[in-house]
């Protein structure tokens, strides 16, 4: 099933707490932090600050979900002669992080912050990753700063990075972002983030690149009891989104051009791939003419409507195949592009949330001669990252299987509405259906007749079980014969 993002309103309620706990339990997700850990990180945050330029009088904000503490980036954007000038502020996590110390080992075990729906296990000590480090609204904070300079059109024309001191003025979430861009009451430094972001979004199309605005599964505590829905993506994640994709475009020019780093790479997917999917819109009713390329197809979707958020839900499977790739001494990769990007990428912009970053980073302050801990540690990365990603795929797969079971568990033989969004190859018998609602995606199966591939279709739940993770449909034809 593909991936999807989900978040928690609310208090869960105990089955799925439970549920949730056990599953922690099952993949060894790491609990507390050890003492050494939090010792290290209480020393980090009481040292004083690097003597680095101060830049705090840039009016720096952030844009974030709502509740989100661990904020990685701030921005402040302006115009230059015709075109923009875009600083983009990073958290300093190596500011903070001794190489070879204890919060060192420990962000080597974990690699990644795992999000669960009632709790996160977070890469650093909340200390520091929701604290000391974090750039938080009306603080001063360590930040490895890129400026990245844009002409008329959105195409960089310069890139500077360093580090520096950096306040933030305001912790924006993206509804709040969109409804001060829409109604104009937004001030310039926001307000360009819409005029930076399309030409951007432009560039991407020119280029071949793709951004799918794969809705968000929420679910959402009313009148004690939970429902879930789908939160497709507003303009202004795509734009906040292009800010992010450029650093990390330029950070990878940067070690390209030096000979050494780490790249984000995704291999283009193969003809058959795409066959599949261009099967799979005809199923959907998704006019995609010859002509059309994939990328254009994409931008023409409105995730807002059922077939069309189930085709990008399948455009994900496109996506499988990212991984790290590491090169030094001038020795380039084979592929060195990321294939969705349609350019040369790296993640460079989450280290609170992400190891690889703080690597990123270090080699892009120090080009020409990047950190001896950096060297030593970069072989070993590829496969460190590839572990971290694999365990938080299996933990959003989980939870969303165990938040649907737990919120279906009552329902049993109940009938659905929905569309059949996918059809085993082998087992035409054996798919997928998208409920009309509430917001889920499950596995269908048919007995002895093939599933209609795209079309509405009326489906009992025949299983949901939050213990197992299990959620099952059957046609409902199937159970009136």
């Amino acid at each position: 099933m593909p991936r999807r993002r989900i978040r928690v309103t609310g208090t869960p309620e105990a089955p799925l707490r439970a549920a949730l706990a056990a599953l922690r339990t099952e993949l060894g997700v790491p609990e507390s932090f050890p003492p050494e850990v939090l010792a290290e990180a209480e020393r980090a945050a009481a040292a004083p600050l690097p003597q680095v330029p101060d830049v705090t009088d840039i009016p720096f904000f952030t844009v974030d979900p709502p509740t989100s503490m661990d904020l990685d980036q701030a921005m402040h954007l302006s115009r230059r002669g015709t075109g923009f000038r875009v600083r983009y502020a990073i958290a300093d996590v190596a500011a903070f992080v001794v190489p070879g110390g204890a919060l060192d080992a420990e962000a080597h075990r974990r690699v990644t912050t795992l999000y669960f729906p009632d709790e996160e296990t977070p890469l650093h000590p909340p200390l520091l990753s929701e604290g000391a480090a974090s750039l938080l609204p009306d603080v001063t904070r360590p930040a490895v700063l890129w400026t990245i300079d844009l002409d008329a059109d959105g195409r960089t024309v310069a890139v500077d990075v360093h580090r520096a001191l950096v306040r933030s003025r305001a912790k924006l979430d993206y509804a709040t972002v969109q409804r001060r861009i829409d109604t104009g009451t937004a001030e310039e430094p926001l307000a360009l983030l819409k005029d930076i972001g399309e030409a951007r979004e432009r560039l991407e199309v020119e280029r071949g690149g793709i951004s799918l605005n794969v809705p968000e599964q929420e679910i959402v505590e009313r009148d004690r009891t939970y429902e879930l829905a789908y939160r497709a993506p507003l303009p202004a994640d795509g734009w906040n989104a292009q800010i992010s994709l450029l650093t990390g475009m330029a950070a990878a020019d940067l070690m390209l051009a030096h000979g050494t780093g780490v790249l984000r790479t995704l291999p283009a997917a193969p003809d058959g791939a795409v066959g599949r999917l261009h099967r799979t819109a005809h199923a959907l009713g998704i006019d995609w003419p010859h002509h059309v390329s994939y990328a254009q197809l994409i931008r023409s979707l409105d995730p807002h409507l059922p077939h069309h958020a189930a085709f990008l839900q399948e455009c994900t499977t496109l996506l499988r195949g990212a991984g790290y790739t590491v090169f030094r001494d001038g020795d380039l990769p084979a592929i060195t592009t990321h294939a969705a990007v349609a350019a040369p990428y790296t993640h460079c912009t989450a280290p609170l949330r992400r190891l690889a970053d703080r690597y990123a980073a270090e080699i892009c302050l120090s080009p020409a001669s990047p950190p001896a801990w950096v060297l030593a540690g970069l072989d070993a990365l590829p496969k460190q990252m590839a572990d971290g990603t694999r365990l938080a795929g299996t933990v959003e797969r989980e939870c969303v299987d165990i938040v649907e079971a737990a919120l279906l568990k009552d329902r049993v033989g109940d009938l659905f509405d929905g569309y059949v969004v996918d059809v085993d190859e082998h087992q035409p018998a054996v798919g997928k259906v998208q409920l009309d609602s509430p917001a889920v995606v499950a596995r269908l199966e048919g007995g002895a007749t093939p599933l209609p591939l795209g079309e509405r279709l009326r489906v009992r739940l025949t299983q949901a079980d939050p213990g197992t993770s299990k959620v099952r449909f059957a046609p409902w034809d199937q159970w009136k014969r």
